[in-house]
């Protein structure tokens, strides 16, 4: 079955075909780093992050290239009322991003350009765009995009031009902004600096010193990398219109053919509102972090399929934990009975997780089949026979090569105990310890000591359970 993804152009969900077998570029808009981020940042992170290991599964090398938007408005506003220089507050929020990355398992792009290092790209893009008559100059480092000059603006999102309203659009240089366009639609490419700005957040340019508009940003830089046509541009469903519509304008009037296929992740909701902080309802990694662990909210975040609203609830959290017990403790139980089997990624997959996989990245439907695993699995546990093991390693394997593809492995290291290893191996020494002295005082049925024991390793959040292959304990 070829991989078929809905296209946001096209507005339908077709085959996706990359421009050159077996190699795939994906351009996918990262963080503005103004703030800490929510869980919201990362619903987009973790849904591109399963395209590019389904893709990588399946074949393919992949080159993805996330960027960094280090300078805008909302950076300048924040720095300068906190007293800080902006490029630090920018690099500060940018380790945030890093860490929140990292702790949910994403994997890094192949490389994460930041919008200040790509000025040279964004002025020959704005240049082009001049020469070629879709933009124009007003006052000294204010630069519009003329949206009436390309017929084909509003193509992304399927609206035509006479219905859209004014995008409010910054005009850096204090002047009246109706003054300042030739259409109150027409957005910027490059804003001149404000009197209360530091000078080193413009650049010198033929046009006049400023520094770039948002949109500009990211065409300059996809160009850059990937060349002036690729496969596949990602981002949440905010950025629909108007960042993406104003990139594939601007991108196409200068002459590039720009994105071919237009993938967008829907959001995380409160209380059915978008997750945001300008609605104060934004859950930040950090704080969610302190609670959770990262593979639980990495589970939360994968199990529901990229183009459906996730609503973020005390209940989403707990089901994805208790489902997360689930097949962990199946692969630890399974692991001990019939030994480690190694790496799971070349294994083959079964078909109907492939099926689900290419239908548009049916998250929901492919971890079906690895709950049939799991359930099948566990029936062969119970079995005690010599014959039952062959199916308990079969089931073993299939589920965690599925878990892999979706960064779920819970044989990854990266999911065990975190910190110093000889902390988890006294751990393991002392309740060892504490096990084998309540298993001696049962067998001399000396009840209460037994009870004292694991109730005493209860109060430590140790919980012990009892199976024909003895007692095993895990952390509350």
């Amino acid at each position: 079955m070829t991989l078929r993804l809905f296209d946001t152009a096209t507005r339908d969900v077709r085959d996706f075909v990359p421009r050159t077998p077996g190699e795939v570029g994906i351009y996918l808009c990262g963080a503005t780093v103004q703030a800490a981020p929510h869980v919201g940042h990362m619903r987009s992170a973790v849904a591109f992050d399963v395209l590019v290991r389904w893709l990588r599964r399946t074949g393919s090398r992949v080159t993805l290239i996330r960027n960094v938007t280090d300078i805008d408005d909302k950076i300048l506003a924040k720095s300068a009322a906190a007293g800080e220089p902006w490029w630090a507050w920018a690099a500060t929020y940018e380790r945030a991003f890093t860490a929140a990355y990292d702790a949910l398992g994403v994997l890094p792009p192949t490389y994460e350009p930041r919008a200040t290092g790509h000025v040279p790209d964004m002025v020959e893009l704005v240049q082009r765009l001049v020469e070629r008559g879709h933009a124009y100059v007003t006052a000294p480092g204010d630069v519009w995009f003329d949206v009436r000059s390309w017929p084909e603006y509003g193509a992304l999102t399927n609206q035509r031009l006479e219905d859209l309203n004014p995008v409010p659009d910054d005009v850096p240089s204090g002047a009246d902004e109706a003054a300042a366009k030739r259409d109150p639609r027409d957005f910027a490419l490059w804003k001149a600096p404000k009197a209360d700005e530091p000078a080193t957040a413009s650049w010198d340019t033929p046009f006049g010193r400023g520094r770039p508009g948002w949109h500009l940003e990211c065409s300059a830089m996809a160009r850059r990398y990937l060349g002036d046509t690729f496969d596949i541009h990602g981002g949440g469903l905010d950025l629909r219109f108007p960042h993406h519509e104003n990139e594939l304008a601007q991108s196409r009037a200068a002459g590039d053919a720009f994105a071919q296929h237009w993938l967008h992740s829907a959001w995380v909701t409160q209380g059915g509102a978008k997750m945001s902080k300008s609605l104060g309802n934004g859950l930040l990694v950090s704080e969610v972090l302190a609670t959770t662990r990262p593979v639980v909210v990495r589970y939360a975040l994968v199990a529901v399929q990229y183009r459906s609203m996730l609503e973020w609830t005390p209940a989403t959290v707990s089901e994805a934990e208790a489902t997360w017990e689930r097949l962990a403790g199946f692969v630890q139980r399974a692991t001990e009975r019939v030994g480690d089997v190694g790496d799971v990624g070349d294994v083959e997959l079964p078909a109907a997780f492939t099926a689900a996989m290419d239908d548009d990245l049916n998250v929901p439907a492919a971890l079906a089949v690895v709950h049939e695993h799991l359930r099948a699995g566990n029936a062969a546990l119970a079995d005690r026979t010599a014959a039952a093991d062959a199916v308990a390693r079969h089931h073993l394997v299939a589920l965690r090569a599925m878990l892999d593809v979706l960064g779920l492995d819970p044989a990854d290291p990266r999911w065990g105990e975190s910190g110093d290893s000889r902390y988890a191996a006294a751990l393991d020494a002392v309740v060892g310890a504490e096990i084998a002295a309540r298993a001696e005082a049962r067998a001399a049925r000396d009840f209460a000591t037994a009870d004292a024991i694991r109730d005493r390793l209860g109060a430590a959040g140790i919980v012990v359970e009892d199976s024909a292959d003895g007692a095993r304990w895990s952390l509350a």
